[in-house]
């Protein structure tokens, strides 16, 4: 007989009844922190009492425009009293236009839309073996590099460089190798007759908000083209306007042109969804019936999407000098506090590297109404919202310093 109590309408209003309901009936893999929001506006979101947090993680990058932004807010009213789904056995009007849309920002063809970065990056994988496959069965292998995240997915999980993601659910798609970040002879090594695809994070960010640098892209670049592989982008983290640029590999100058582009988080604001863009060699891998999504490119997505790039042309400029200006005053903080190793960074995403573990630093800012989190360990992961402002930075950087004063170093 099925259980009947339920709670739910006690826990709306109350974190420990959230927490309970949660601990009883959710899969436990997630850690969360202490707290559960309500609402959000701008650059600020709510708890369940009222009390607002500056908000610096953005949904690990996914909120980019902040919350109840009025231009999004009016754009899904209106097509939520249209048409939400239609499946990908029809047209609608905002699919093609979306796609043309990408194709300018990316300097690449044809695009694929999913739900989600771990699905647009297993699609590239997909188009890597079938590349692969399409010269020689052997042409099978992939780059990948140490500390790179790609997703959850198994595909994803089998080139993602950090063994502590993998090591549960090996044996896991054979053909990956990995190498060093930055490292050029590594990289000259593991390519061969049977690599069929190399793939780059720009800027690692699980890994830590680390940046390859151009001469290491353009040697993955040259590699590629020698040795007829697809070169991947993985623009999932840090891409779609973050680094101030619409992609990262568009930071160097001339543009570094990948095979393929996947992205996915703040392209839709929230709302679901991911995207392979590639070349016409890459895109020709695929053929009809090969792949696809029930729920990719929907016209709720869509139309988000379209008003997202609108906007972001906008914001680019203050992405740049609001991200300058806060990597200037963490900077500053890191001449006064010695446990800072480094501020890295590009846009607004942004990452401090300590030299101690930095979850109890995350627990106390979000007592001090301020929202960041922690990856690798010991890197403060920074990922605001488009529209965040000078003054909010300030704001922030005063959170921090008073944190700082506070932080007790283990004793090394």
């Amino acid at each position: 007989m099925a259980a009947t109590y339920s709670p739910a309408r006690e826990a709306v209003s109350s974190l420990e009844g959230i927490m309970a309901l949660e601990e009883n009936f959710l899969l436990q893999n997630y850690s969360r922190y202490p707290l559960a929001l309500h609402r959000g506006k701008g650059c600020y979101v709510y708890d369940l009492k009222g009390r607002r947090y500056l908000d610096l993680i953005s949904g690990i990058g996914v909120n980019s425009l902040g919350h109840a932004h009025p231009r999004i807010t009016k754009v899904i009213r209106e097509q939520a009293g249209l048409l939400l789904h239609t499946s990908n056995l029809y047209y609608h009007e905002y699919q093609g236009r979306l796609a043309e849309r990408l194709a300018r920002a990316s300097g690449l063809k044809r695009s694929f839309f999913c739900n989600s970065g771990t699905e647009a990056m297993e699609g590239a994988l997909k188009m890597i073996r079938a590349h692969g496959n399409s010269i020689n069965p052997e042409k099978h292998e992939i780059i990948s590099l140490e500390g790179s995240f790609h997703g959850r997915t198994l595909g994803a999980l089998s080139i993602t460089g950090q063994p502590k993601y993998r090591k549960d659910f090996e044996p896991l798609l054979p053909g990956a190798r990995f190498v060093p970040r930055n490292d050029l002879e590594a990289l000259e090594r593991a390519v061969s007759e049977k690599t069929a695809g190399i793939v780059l994070e720009f800027i690692q960010g699980e890994g830590g908000i680390y940046p390859i640098t151009e001469e290491f892209a353009r040697k993955a670049r040259d590699l590629a083209s020698r040795y007829n592989a697809l070169l991947v982008s993985d623009e999932i983290q840090c891409g779609v306007g973050r680094p101030g640029t619409f992609f990262a590999y568009q930071l160097f100058h001339p543009v570094l042109m990948p095979d393929i582009v996947i992205a996915a988080k703040p392209m839709a604001c929230g709302i679901p969804l991911g995207v392979i863009v590639g070349n016409e060699n890459a895109a020709s891998t695929i053929k009809p019936g090969m792949h696809g999504s029930t729920y990719g490119g929907g016209p709720l997505a869509c139309r988000v999407a379209l008003e997202f790039f609108d906007i972001l042309d906008e914001l680019l400029p203050s992405i740049k000098t609001v991200g300058a200006h806060f990597r200037a005053k963490l900077q500053e903080l890191k001449r006064k506090f010695s446990f800072i190793r480094e501020v890295r960074g590009e846009g607004l995403m942004i990452g401090v590297e300590l030299e101690f573990p930095g979850k109890q630093l995350v627990l106390d800012g979000l007592e001090n109404g301020l929202l960041f989190n922690c990856t690798h360990d010991t890197v403060l992961r920074f990922l605001p919202p488009y529209i965040l402002a000078e003054q909010q930075v300030d704001r922030a950087i005063s959170t921090l310093v008073k944190l700082f004063k506070r932080a007790k170093p283990p004793e090394m």
